[in-house]
């Protein structure tokens, strides 16, 4: 049986968003090293998508939480497959961004610790409603 969690208010996760959204601008101008970027900025991005769902949607935490990691595989895979070259889109600055241009088992493993965190985080988090 899966373990049973509730929503948290709109503002909570409206506010984590802005929050996590702020922290990756900061470690993307600003961090260039070989740890935060590429690992705890994966697992920050998961929190940040599932908060972004939570907050425009109303949908369960479960089904936030899956569907962001389930996403999240969606562009590593897309980046295994080198999707970006596929479309023609190499020389698209915003689609190497968004899509990304290579795969790393390292990312999966950082997506899936967010997801967990994801999960943790709201087993944590008592607010109701």
């Amino acid at each position: 049986m899966l373990l049973k969690l509730h929503r948290k208010q709109k503002s909570l996760y409206i506010a984590a968003a802005v929050f996590l959204l702020t922290i990756e601008i900061l470690i993307e101008r600003y961090v260039h090293d070989n740890f935060v970027r590429p690992y705890l900025g994966d697992l920050l991005v998961v929190i940040l998508i599932y908060a972004i769902v939570m907050a425009c949607s109303k949908i369960k935490v479960w089904t936030g939480a899956i569907a962001t990691l389930l996403f999240s595989y969606a562009v590593e895979t897309a980046q295994y497959l080198q999707l970006v070259n596929l479309l023609g889109l190499e020389e698209n600055k915003f689609a190497r961004i968004v899509i990304g241009t290579s795969f790393s088992w390292w990312d999966m493993l950082m997506y899936t610790l967010g997801f967990i965190m994801v999960i943790i985080l709201e087993k944590t988090l008592r607010f109701q409603k």
